[in-house]
């Protein structure tokens, strides 16, 4: 009973942290509305988490190794990129439309892992992958036809950059402090996001409002290091079908909260996009082991409910 509790506990965790993730959709497109540029709005999302994950983990910051600085420094360099793609093609798209096509990247990761060690995708990735396609066209789908904007290309640029960020953060927590590399990614895709504001001549914010700053606050604080610190933690006692099903939901409440509070209107066209996306996220990622499961599987669900 009381693994079972801790299961229910860890899963409601995991569906906050997609909750959350959905919100951040409409907090980076309230901030750039606010008048702060897309590096910037990173420069503060990514700064203000290292400094409140550095002074909780302090200790362990103080014994990262060459291998961790290393590692950290090419995870945060793909993160920063994603990130990137993802804040600027925001002010060319929708929260709702873009929280979507940033979830594509869940079909792509096989597919990098496949150029990297040779191990092709599984007929559901596949699937998967084809259904994630037509999700797209009937989503970009507009009165004149199909039509990819320009936020949507760079949106979909990004999720090509969460998927290599997913392989490359598998690939080093396997011999590097995980909780280590969250905190030096998050420094190194800070300080790549001020060098860009200086480079491109972003004007620096002056007079935000304070939705601005309650945006940046809730970006940095909340859907970075909450989100990540309640995901890594509530991961390790849950099924990893049942996480990723829960996870995919990052889609919908993005959706949901840009029709809520923004007022974004949905097309039919949209909404049955959306709809194919979901399914082809969940059947990628879960295999569709909750509806087919092996044997070996269902025996041990039976196991369970017993000791239950």
């Amino acid at each position: 009973m009381e693994n079972k509790k801790v299961r229910i506990i860890s899963n409601v965790s995991l569906l906050i942290c997609a909750m959350i993730w959905g919100i951040g959709f409409v907090a980076t497109d309230a901030a750039l509305k606010a008048g702060i540029g897309p590096y910037y709005v990173m420069t503060f999302r990514f700064f203000i988490a290292f400094v409140l994950l550095a002074l909780i983990f302090f200790n362990k910051l103080r014994k990262a190794t060459k291998r961790d600085i290393f590692a950290g420094i090419i995870i945060g360099i793909a993160m920063f990129a994603a990130f990137g793609f993802q804040t600027v093609g925001l002010q060319y798209t929708t929260p709702g439309k873009q929280s979507f096509l940033t979830g594509t990247y869940v079909v792509i990761v096989p597919f990098l892992y496949w150029m990297i060690i040779k191990k092709a995708p599984d007929r559901f990735q596949i699937i998967g992958t084809i259904l994630c396609v037509a999700g797209t066209a009937f989503l970009t789908l507009d009165g004149n036809g199909f039509y990819l904007a320009k936020g949507d290309i760079l949106t979909l640029v990004c999720a090509v950059f969460f998927a290599l960020h997913i392989v490359l953060v598998d690939h080093y927590t396997r011999e590097c402090d995980p909780i280590v590399l969250t905190i030096l990614q998050m420094v190194v895709a800070g300080v790549l996001s001020l060098g860009f504001a200086l480079f491109t001549k972003e004007p620096f914010p002056t007079d935000i409002p304070m939705s601005g700053y309650g945006a940046v606050f809730y970006l940095g604080a909340i859907s970075t290091m909450v989100a990540y610190m309640i995901q890594n933690v509530s991961i390790k006692y849950t099924s990893s079908t049942e996480a990723a099903i829960i996870l995919c939901l990052e889609t919908v409440f993005g959706s949901l909260f840009s029709v809520i509070l923004l007022g974004e209107k949905f097309t039919v066209n949209m909404v049955i996009g959306c709809v194919i996306i979901f399914v082809a996220l969940v059947t990628a990622e879960t295999k569709l082991s909750f509806i087919f499961k092996p044997k070996e599987t269902m025996e041990k669900d039976m196991a369970e409910n017993r000791e239950v």
